[in-house]
């Protein structure tokens, strides 16, 4: 547990410096880019995101799951994501026209061609990177991180005053992964083989296909309203509703990947244990939403000054989308461990039937009530969300022994440490002089809240508090 926590520490600063740097991309690109430009590469990075998952094909979930990994299982994992990655990156980069013309936009075409070049190359160090996931080694992990997301940015960066357009965007994708494979090559585990093999594939496929349904569909479900707006609206749409969006997951940007760290490993070696799946979630959905769900009322709360400071008064045209959103994510929070948990029991396919609900409801609904703005389109993904919510619950039921009564037992603290932050946010707003810039409005309501924060986690008894104890006992203990 004690390697655990030190993994997620190390994760947590490198993953947040990632992001203070990727996100201090996102607001320069804000104020260079137009909203065409932005819309243009979400609307083709959504086809890549579906993409990668016939390219990874469960390859890193497998090995993170596995209970024991022998050299002929490793060689068989590496012959299967190497051709799965090569003919991915053909098959794209021979059909980039027809997506261009089905969008009947043109300029998605290049950009697509340099994001299939990218899946050449991702196979150089995917498998080195899931094995140190698995192994919690998230140091070495760090320094790929901090040089990847430095070369990248820099390209994106120079390629856009130089007025690359959306094709920045996709080039520093192709460095980032490029650099990624160079700076895996010392931290390759000395027990993993250099060379492929086919001949003990049946194990790696035969998972590969069980997951793959699950993860076709979820990066689908993510990719869907991107493509439904751009279909039935038009790209600027499609970037102000990519703003909100990036607006309302501000955290996870933020502390996602720490959240997620070493999920599917860690719950997959307490199920070999025989330890309850359904505690082991409780639990960590406790942690998440006792933050998740504050970040998120503080959003509702600052929606406008946020945007306002980040991306511009251009952008607020965005601002009407995010109350839908904020509520389909406070929901979606509580089930993120779901997907982990069944690919750690060996089952992963079972987590395609909630996410096929919400893609259906949200292609109907979306043909049903959209009324060409995007408040009503966030609305849509919220009440796909919802309807998905009972076959969730059914599931974590039957094969977590996960009851909802203790799953809002569990919640009920996190759900009280927001109401109490969001209308200490609301007097706070009401409290500043109208005059007070957006930027001065943030400044000046952080120290107050995060105070207020902590009281309410003590009053609560959040579970929360008792990992903030330790977290400053052990920092106090390595700067004595």
């Amino acid at each position: 547990m004690a390697n655990i926590r030190r993994s997620l520490f190390i994760n947590f600063f490198t993953s947040t410096g990632g992001t203070v740097v990727q996100f201090a991309v996102t607001l320069f690109l804000a104020r260079v880019l137009s909203p065409s430009d932005i819309g243009i590469y979400s609307m083709t990075i959504v086809f890549i995101n579906i993409a990668h998952i016939f390219q990874d094909f469960g390859v890193g979930s497998y090995l993170q799951r596995e209970k024991e990994l022998t050299p002929e299982k490793l060689r068989a994992a590496t012959g299967v994501i190497f051709t799965t990655s090569w003919v991915i990156a053909a098959a794209i980069y021979a059909g980039s026209d027809w997506f261009g013309e089905w969008f009947n936009e043109p300029k998605m075409v290049p950009v697509m061609k340099v994001l299939a070049i990218c899946f050449v190359f991702i196979p150089f160090g995917s498998i080195t990177n899931s094995l140190l996931i698995r192994d919690f080694a998230a140091g070495k992990q760090a320094w790929v991180t901090a040089v990847s997301t430095a070369t990248s940015a820099a390209t994106c960066i120079v390629l856009a005053l130089m007025g690359f357009g959306a094709l920045s965007m996709a080039w520093a994708n192709l460095v980032n992964i490029i650099t990624c494979a160079i700076a895996y090559i010392p931290f390759r585990p000395k027990y993993l083989p250099w060379m492929p093999s086919f001949r003990h594939w049946r194990d790696v496929v035969h998972f590969g296909m069980s997951s793959l349904l699950t993860n076709c569909l979820s990066s689908i479900n993510n990719s869907i309203p991107d493509i439904l707006l751009g279909k039935l609206g038009n790209a600027t749409l499609v970037g102000f509703f990519s703003r909100a969006n990036s607006t309302v997951t501000i955290f996870f940007h933020i502390a996602g990947s720490t959240a997620n760290y070493g999920s599917v490993s860690y719950i997959a070696q307490a199920h070999h244990r025989g330890e309850s799946v359904g505690a082991l979630l409780n639990k960590a959905t406790s942690l998440l939403t006792g933050i998740a769900w504050t970040a998120l009322g503080l959003t509702y709360v600052f929606a406008t000054d946020i945007i306002t400071v980040l991306y511009g008064e251009k952008w607020l045209p965005s601002v009407p989308a995010i109350d839908g959103l904020l509520v389909a994510c406070a929901i979606g929070t509580i089930f993120n461990y779901y997907p982990a948990a069944m690919t750690a029991i060996g089952r992963p396919f079972l987590a395609s039937f909630p996410i096929a609900v919400t893609l259906a409801s949200r292609v109907a609904f979306a043909l049903a009530l959209f009324d060409g703005s995007i408040r009503s389109f966030s609305w849509v993904i919220c009440g796909a969300t919802i309807v998905a919510m009972p076959v969730l619950l059914i599931q974590q039921r039957i094969y977590f022994r996960h009851r909802l009564s203790t799953m809002l037992v569990a919640l009920w603290p996190s759900a009280a440490v927001a109401v109490i932050c969001m209308a200490g946010a609301a007097f706070l707003k009401l409290a500043f002089p109208a005059s007070f810039a957006p930027a001065l409005v943030l400044l000046a309501s952080a120290l107050p809240l995060a105070c207020l924060w902590y009281l309410s986690l003590r009053i609560t008894g959040h579970p929360l508090t008792a990992e903030i104890h330790k977290m400053a006992a052990g920092f106090r203990a390595r700067i004595a």
